[in-house]
């Protein structure tokens, strides 16, 4: 392997790190911005705790099939479809104007993360052989996811207070466009070759 190649591949995991981090890091955030959220959008006390829900229900319960799609339709492709879906739907999240708008737009968010988080887990595996880089490259993906939920809180909760609560999601935007323009030049295409390629939907569902 050349050195530019290898040069390619740890970069390349820096940038499904980088897009990892966002995921982690948006299961904590709102925590920190609920009341100002509250305030805002007239938020009832009941409602309030589904804008974490709605985000984990979608996010922890689409993880399988997000990797079973990656799998046999392509693990960049599902990379690329994740991302772009989850920075449209933290748009909307920072555009929300209403209670029902916010918790929609979250559980859409939730559902790009359920997408891209399989597939960029998948790419690394098969990036790296297994063995000494592997372990390697999974103790940094561990370590970035390990970190969000902390910096989540720090970051964030200084970002409300200098401007308000939309930016915890706005902030995710140039993040998510810069991992979609360095993915084609940095993540190469891969599928499983399996014998039968189809999912269960059912079982999905």
């Amino acid at each position: 392997m050349s050195l530019l190649e290898n040069r390619r591949r740890w970069i390349g995991l820096a940038l499904i790190v980088v897009a990892q981090f966002m995921v982690v890091l948006d299961v904590a955030i709102v925590n920190v911005a609920l009341p100002s959220i509250k305030t805002d959008l007239n938020f009832s006390e009941t409602s309030l705790q589904w804008i974490v829900t709605a985000y984990a229900i979608l996010f922890g319960g689409v993880l399988l099939l997000g990797g079973r799609l990656a799998d046999l339709l392509g693990r960049r492709r599902l990379f690329v479809a994740g991302v772009a879906l989850f920075t449209i739907a933290s748009l909307l999240d920072g555009l929300a104007w209403s209670e029902r708008s916010l918790i929609a737009f979250r559980a859409l968010q939730g559902l790009g993360a359920a997408l891209l988080s399989p597939a960029a887990l998948s790419i690394l595996t098969t990036t790296f052989a297994e063995g000494r880089e592997r372990n390697l490259a999974l103790g940094i993906w561990g370590a970035a996811s390990g970190s969000g939920a902390a910096a989540g809180v720090l970051l964030f909760g200084a970002l409300t207070s200098a401007f308000n609560w939309s930016w915890i999601f706005f902030i995710n935007i140039p993040v998510g466009l810069l991992v979609l323009g360095l993915t084609p030049l940095l993540l190469r295409e891969s599928r499983a070759d399996l014998d039968h390629r189809y999912f269960d939907a059912a079982g999905a569902a």
